[in-house]
């Protein structure tokens, strides 16, 4: 096949998976509504639909034993998430208010995935232990979330803790609530999000195939493959709707979209199938592109903590540093 051809079926795989992947969040979160769920936990089903991209180019790549793309898609794409969810964002809204409480719960359950994926990456922890490592955390999290208010004030905990959590977690369905306002859904809005599944992994599958096949043609690093260009297209409906919301004075759902995005991320896209195929995918790129990714994070937390929010010049800053980020991959890579 044509290098012609190729770029052909890479565009129209990115194309189709994108569209599709918009129909699959929208349908799922009808869907949701009509489960009655609330506002955080539609915000962690929408997050997980648009990382159907990434999350099933990444799976293709480490079936095929090829652990620089399928790594570098899933972590680089939380590295893009960071740079146009939040620093993008925050550039176009000016200023973005966030409770600190929200700041504080998504970002310690964020903090302790990032590391946990640096020490998978690093080698100092199996594949297996990061996946149990991350679900201790993100499974109390994600029920969390789920639980109505009147539930979280019958768990036995500390009344001080209940009174935090209840007030985080209201806190952030306040932030999403401005972003997320999906009708009831219908039977057939589930079979519209089974089809956009099917389509999504087909679409993807298609596009990683072109993309790596391209790379290799022309000498390309899979970890810049997979970092940068795979990582960027399959990543752009969240950045497209960041955007969006940040335009409409409704960015502050941006931070809670992309920590949840991440997490979701590094959860399906890489510990799961390398637990299951037995993969290691320790090396200097990889561990330079995950280290940018807690980095980063860090980075993004800090500025929205100290700053009782995000601004333009934070914005500015982390775009810096995504640039920054880019720039050293491509020296060490090539």
């Amino acid at each position: 096949m044509t290098d012609t051809a190729l770029g052909v079926i890479f565009v129209l795989g990115a194309a189709v998976s994108l569209a599709a992947s918009w129909q699959l969040v929208t349908s799922l979160e009808r869907v949701g509504a009509r489960l009655n769920l609330s506002e955080a936990l539609l915000g962690m089903l929408a997050a997980l639909a648009a990382d159907a991209p990434e999350i099933t180019a990444a799976v293709t790549a480490l079936a095929r034993h090829d652990g620089g793309v399928g790594a570098g898609v899933v972590i680089g794409s939380n590295v893009f998430n960071l740079a146009t969810l939040i620093g993008l964002a925050a550039v176009v809204a000016g200023s973005i208010a966030l409770h600190r409480r929200v700041i504080e719960l998504a970002g310690a359950v964020a903090l302790w995935i990032a590391a946990v994926s640096l020490a998978v990456v690093t080698g100092l922890l199996s594949s297996l232990s990061g996946l149990v490592l991350v679900l201790a955390v993100l499974m109390p999290y994600a029920t969390i979330l789920g639980m109505r208010h009147e539930r979280l004030t019958r768990l036995r905990l500390p009344a001080r803790w209940t009174s935090w959590l209840v007030a985080a977690i209201s806190e952030e369905e306040l932030e999403l609530e401005v972003a997320i306002h999906p009708r009831r859904g219908h039977a057939r809005d589930a079979l519209r999000a089974l089809g956009a599944v099917v389509v999504v992994v087909g679409a993807s599958i298609a596009m990683e195939r072109a993309a790596s096949e391209l790379g290799s043609r022309h000498a390309v690093p899979g970890i810049v493959t997979g970092a940068l260009v795979l990582a960027g297209v399959t990543s752009l409906p969240n950045a497209v709707a960041a955007v969006y919301l940040a335009l409409r004075g409704r960015g502050a759902a941006v931070l809670s979209t992309a920590l949840n995005s991440n997490a979701f991320n590094i959860l399906a896209g890489f510990l799961i199938p390398t637990t299951i195929l037995g993969q290691s995918s320790t090396s200097g790129q990889t561990t330079f592109v995950t280290t940018s990714y807690l980095a980063m994070t860090a980075l993004a937390l800090a500025f929205a903590y100290f700053g009782r929010g995000l601004h333009r010049r934070s914005g500015l800053v982390i775009l810096a540093t995504y640039l920054v980020f880019v720039g050293v991959l491509l020296a060490i890579s090539f």
